[in-house]
């Protein structure tokens, strides 16, 4: 028999703050984490704002910060959350003597990552140092007379998507099943996703799961930009996020960490810990499409989702909300729509959809299991997050995308988090609230 896998901690650190009350409480009065990008001088780029995580003090969540000095942004900002959410679910973090009664052998990690934070200053000073403009051909030797004294080995470790598992394992004493999956955009779900599965059938009694990123720097916003995939409405920053309105322009990307804690309900009660909501489904696609757009069809995201609704033993009329991937590009917002509405059929037009990536921004690693917590919270409050800035209908785009301010409703149950990205990944999960 297949274990039920409960949540019993959350924890986040994003543009909109680091905790999840405040980040919820951000989220019901329609305020968002937007600002003027100062990581790096943009004034030059077409897209001059971002959502930076600001003043954000590591050493308020871990004491021993000379451990994890090194750690790049976004392990920095998952080890907040991972304290956080461990402390809301009893675990013991920075002990070598944890008396939580938790075997550590069968404590895992499943993290969803991407590359890490570039140092900026000394990887452009030896770029210039290497570059011959007559030849306009790199010249190795004198790169390297910089890199190899300018470059911190330490850092350059840190590039490596699997170091902020390595750092929370330090942190929590963790010696059980760790991965890693670089899925983009839907990372964070699907690491979410498969820790549901390992615990399940077994494997593990407790797995820290979510994300971390930040690729706010000259070569992510770059890339980013020449994809045309964020907004460039530089004289209305503060409302450039619009999912699903018909003036949409591209997302405003973001940065953070987010965490929960998966366990057995079994251990949960044993540890005596608050039941925070329960995952009962998961699917997971993918377009076999292009690289960088969705299939015209929604074929991949309409068999995530179906697969999902299976895998939770439930009806579509079930679902009563779904946090949607909603980016506020032009493609992703039309083609999950159809994907809604394909799966839901006429019951879509029934079915509250939003997006907080208008508030939020595009965490990209992140943003999947920050949504996750989102639904979390709306499951315990009976409230849907609004999708804010949504300025003017799309008529091609006919939902209830729950406009401009929060919703409560009556006896929100069983919810659907979505999450799509780059390469076609396509994961999905269903969040029910707990009853014993």
């Amino acid at each position: 028999m297949s274990q039920r896998v409960v949540i019993t901690g959350l924890g986040i650190v994003s543009p909109m703050g680091d905790a999840v009350e405040t980040v919820w409480q951000g989220m019901m009065t329609g305020k968002n984490g937007f600002n003027k990008t100062t990581i790096f001088d943009a004034t030059t780029f077409p897209s001059k704002f971002c959502a930076e995580v600001k003043n954000y003090d590591f050493g308020k969540f871990v004491k021993n910060t000379e451990l994890h000095k090194h750690g790049n942004r976004g392990t920095k900002f998952v080890l907040g959350a991972t304290v956080q959410a461990c402390k809301q679910a009893k675990i013991d973090v920075e002990t070598d003597n944890p008396k939580d009664g938790i075997d550590r052998t069968r404590l895992g990690i499943y993290l969803g990552a991407g590359e890490g934070s570039i140092d900026t200053e000394n990887f452009f000073e030896a770029l210039i140092a290497g570059y011959d403009s007559e030849t306009s051909k790199m010249d190795f030797a004198k790169w390297t007379e910089v890199a190899s004294v300018k470059f911190s080995p330490q850092h350059e470790l840190e590039q490596e998507p699997n170091m902020p598992i390595s750092h929370i394992a330090l942190l929590a004493g963790v010696r059980g099943p760790t991965r890693s999956c670089l899925t983009a955009c839907a990372a964070s779900t699907q690491a979410v996703g498969e820790a549901y599965k390992i615990i399940q059938r077994g494997d593990a009694d407790v797995i820290i799961a979510g994300g971390a990123h930040s690729m706010i720097h000259p070569l992510g916003i770059t890339g980013f930009n020449r994809l045309t995939a964020l907004s460039t409405n530089n004289d209305n920053w503060q409302t450039a996020s619009r999912p699903f309105s018909a003036t949409r322009d591209g997302f405003v990307i973001g940065e953070g960490g987010a965490i929960v804690i998966l366990e057995t309900l079994e251990s949960a009660k044993k540890r005596g810990v608050e039941i925070l909501g329960e995952i009962i489904g998961f699917g997971s696609t993918n377009d076999a499409f292009r690289v960088t757009d969705m299939h015209e069809e929604a074929r991949g995201a309409v068999n995530a989702i179906q697969a999902a609704i299976k895998d939770a033993k439930i009806t579509k009329e079930q679902v009563q909300y779904i946090n949607a991937h909603g980016t506020s590009t032009s493609e992703n917002d039309s083609i999950e729509t159809r994907a809604i509405k394909t799966v839901f059929g006429d019951y879509a037009k029934k079915l509250p959809v939003s997006s907080v990536k208008g508030m939020l921004g595009h965490l990209i690693g992140a943003a999947g299991c920050a949504e996750l917590i989102t639904c979390v919270m709306a499951l315990r409050d009976n409230t849907l997050p609004p999708t804010m800035n949504y300025s003017e209908p799309d008529p091609e785009l006919d939902l209830d995308y729950v406009p401009n301010k929060p919703r409560k409703v009556e006896n929100l149950e069983i919810v659907l988090n979505e999450s799509f990205g780059f390469g076609g990944q396509n994961n999905v999960l269903v969040v029910r609230k707990f009853k014993d």
